[in-house]
C-alpha cells in the first residue's frame, strides 16, 4: 500500500519512523517533510490547504491511506475532501474536529454529555469577558476559541493580569482564534495525556503520557508547544484510565456519533487529576507533539493496521495496541530564543547520539549548503527508552550530550517528577 502523511515536525517524522516499518507499507510519501523523514519516506511539496492538489496527487500515486499529522487541516476538513474522493484517511471530519478547532464547541458539549470539567463562560466581546471574569476566583483560565499552536491559554493571577490578557486577545494577540474566548474555573492537580483510538463505534485505550509546557526547569517561564514527554504516565493509575474512559471518552465518542458527528482517528485528551476524580481540560484531534515521539518509540502493533482499521470503521475486528512495558522519554531540543523569535540556522551534528539506541525525530530542521542546520523554534526530539523513568531519563541526556548544536538548548529535568516518585516510593 502507498501512504501520503502531511506535515513536517517531529511528531510527523515519529509516525512516518514507525509507518515504514509495517509489512503494509510499499511506499511512504511525507509531505512537506523533513531531513530526518528522508531516511524512510520520500518527501513531496504539496500544499495541504489545496484539498483538489492532495486529492490529484493521491489519485496519480495510488495512495491507499492518508495519514493528516497536524490539527490544521482536519480542521479545515481535509478528511471530508478525501472521503468525498474516495480515498482512506486516519483523522476526523470537519465537523468532529470542532472538538479541538473550538475551546467552546467542547465545552458546550461537555455540558450536553455531562462529562466532567472546569466551570466557564463563553464569551464574544471584551466587555461579555470582563463581566464573566467577575464569576470566576484567581488565577484565572483564559482560552483563545481557535487554533493556537498550542499557546492559546493565559493562567492570569491576578484580576488585572486577566483584564490585560482579554484585552490583548480580543485586539489580535491569537488572530481570528481570540475573537471568541473561554474563561474558566482553575483546576488543581496533576496534568496527565490519555490517548485512544476509535473508528466511532469501537473505542482502545493506547497509552498515556505527560508533557512539560514551560521553557525553562522547574516549569518555569512562558508555555511553548511541548519541552520534553514521557510514557506512560503511572500516575494515571489502571483505576483513573478506567474512570476517564467511562466519564469522558466514551461519553465524547457516543454523543459525536448520536449527533451526526462521528468521530474517527486519535483522540487526545488533556486531563486534570483531581481530588474528585479526572476532568477534562481539553481535546487535540491528532497525536500530541512531542508525546507522539514517545508513544511511536512505545507502540509494538503495526501502526498501519490500527490506522487502517480506524478509517475503515473496522477497529472491533483487529488485536487492541500493544504498547511495550519500557518508558520512553524526549528531550527537545530548541533553537536560542525559543519561544520568542528563535535563531534559524545553525550548525548541528548528530555524530554518536543514536549509537546506544536513542531514536532523534527531526521537528524543524533543514539541510543547507551541505550541513544539517536549525530550520524552526523546536529543533529535535531526542527519545530514548529505558526499563523505568529513571533510565530513560539518563539514557536520554546522555543523547542529547552527544549532539552539537551550540545555537541549542533544552531543558535538564524532563521526567523528573516520576524520577523523584521513583527514587522516593
Amino acid at each position: 500500500m502507498n501512504i501520503l502523511l502531511l506535515g513536517s515536525g517531529g511528531r510527523e517524522h515519529a509516525l512516518a519512523w514507525k509507518l515504514a516499518q509495517s509489512p503494509q507499507c510499499d511506499k511512504l510519501w511525507a509531505s512537506p517533510g523533513n531531513p530526518g523523514m528522508e531516511e524512510c519516506a520520500t518527501c513531496v511539496a504539496l500544499d495541504s490547504s489545496d484539498h483538489a492538489a492532495v486529492v490529484k496527487f493521491c489519485e496519480e500515486n495510488s495512495i491507499g491511506l492518508v495519514v493528516i499529522g497536524p490539527e490544521g487541516p482536519l480542521v479545515e476538513g481535509l478528511a471530508d475532501a478525501l472521503a468525498e474522493a474516495g480515498v482512506l484517511s486516519f483523522g476526523p471530519s470537519r465537523a468532529a474536529a470542532q472538538l479541538e478547532g473550538s475551546k467552546g464547541f467542547t465545552k458546550d458539549l461537555c455540558e450536553r454529555a455531562k462529562i466532567p470539567t472546569a466551570r466557564f463562560e463563553r464569551c464574544t466581546s471584551l466587555e461579555a469577558a470582563w463581566g464573566a471574569l467577575k464569576k470566576f476566583d484567581a488565577p484565572f483560565v483564559l482560552k483563545a476559541d481557535g487554533l493556537a499552536a498550542g499557546k492559546g491559554v493565559v493562567i492570569a493571577e491576578t484580576r488585572e493580569e486577566a483584564q490585560h490578557a482579554l484585552s490583548e486577545m480580543f485586539d489580535g494577540r491569537f488572530g481570528s482564534a481570540g475573537s471568541e474566548v473561554v474563561i474558566e474555573e482553575f483546576l488543581t492537580g496533576e496534568e496527565a495525556s490519555f490517548f485512544a483510538l476509535t473508528d466511532g463505534e469501537t473505542i482502545v485505550p493506547l497509552a498515556s503520557a505527560q508533557d512539560h509546557k514551560r521553557v525553562g526547569d522547574g516549569d518555569e517561564g512562558p508555555n511553548t508547544g511541548g519541552m520534553g514527554a514521557y510514557s506512560p504516565a503511572p500516575v494515571l493509575t489502571d483505576t483513573l484510565r478506567k474512570q476517564a474512559m467511562r466519564e469522558i471518552i466514551e461519553p465524547t465518542v457516543r454523543t459525536m456519533r448520536e449527533e451526526g458527528m462521528p468521530y474517527s482517528g486519535v483522540l487526545y485528551a488533556g486531563l486534570m487529576l483531581t481530588k474528585h476524580g479526572p476532568q477534562l481540560i481539553e481535546y487535540n484531534v491528532r497525536f500530541g507533539d512531542p508525546e507522539c515521539q514517545v508513544l511511536m518509540m512505545r507502540l509494538e502493533s503495526d501502526l498501519v493496521e490500527l490506522m487502517l482499521a480506524c478509517a475503515e470503521r473496522r477497529l472491533s475486528e483487529i488485536e487492541a495496541p500493544r504498547m511495550s512495558e519500557d518508558f520512553a522519554l524526549t528531550v527537545v531540543m530548541a533553537a536560542e530564543g525559543y519561544p520568542g523569535t528563535p535563531k534559524k540556522g545553525g550548525a548541528i551534528d548528530l555524530g554518536s547520539a543514536e549509537d546506544n539506541g536513542a531514536k532523534i525525530f527531526h521537528a524543524g530542521t533543514k539541510h543547507e549548503d551541505g550541513r544539517l542546520v536549525a530550520n524552526g523554534g523546536r529543533v529535535l526530539n531526542v527519545t530514548a527508552k529505558g526499563a523505568t523513568a529513571t533510565q530513560a531519563q539518563t539514557a536520554a541526556y546522555e543523547a542529547v550530550d552527544a549532539v552539537e548544536f551550540p545555537d541549542g538548548f533544552c531543558r535538564r529535568d524532563i521526567g523528573q517528577r516520576e524520577v523523584r516518585r521513583e527514587r522516593h516510593g
